[in-house]
């Protein structure tokens, strides 16, 4: 009969029951922790856009005022609707990033 040894038998044997362990505890996490679902999807991919619109809307009207109360020979509403662009690319960039390292750094919590 095809019993499993208590003990590790060498080297060899404790890597493996180590890597089997890992792989096990990983499962149990992700059976505990199910996957988010498309609205927490969804969800994300509207915050992001709302973290460019919001700058973009709010450089384009501090523009319109600006052109209107202080015209001159160049466009405040331009400038100040590219400057809001990029403003907000830049935050949306910056929460990207730090939602994927936070991922990263589970990830890597759980392999060890």
């Amino acid at each position: 009969m095809n019993k499993l040894p208590t003990e590790p038998q060498g080297k060899d044997d404790s890597a493996f029951v180590a890597l089997v362990r890992a792989k096990a505890e990983r499962k149990q996490k992700s059976r505990n922790n199910p996957a988010p679902g498309i609205w927490f999807g969804l969800g994300m991919m509207g915050l992001i856009g709302w973290s460019v619109v919001v700058p973009t809307l709010l450089g384009t009207m501090l523009g319109l005022w600006l052109d209107g109360n202080f015209p001159g020979s160049h466009s405040w509403t331009l400038a100040l609707l590219v400057g809001g662009l990029v403003l907000g690319c830049a935050n949306a960039w910056h929460w990207v990033a730090r939602q994927d390292q936070a991922t990263r750094e589970e990830s890597r919590h759980v392999d060890e």
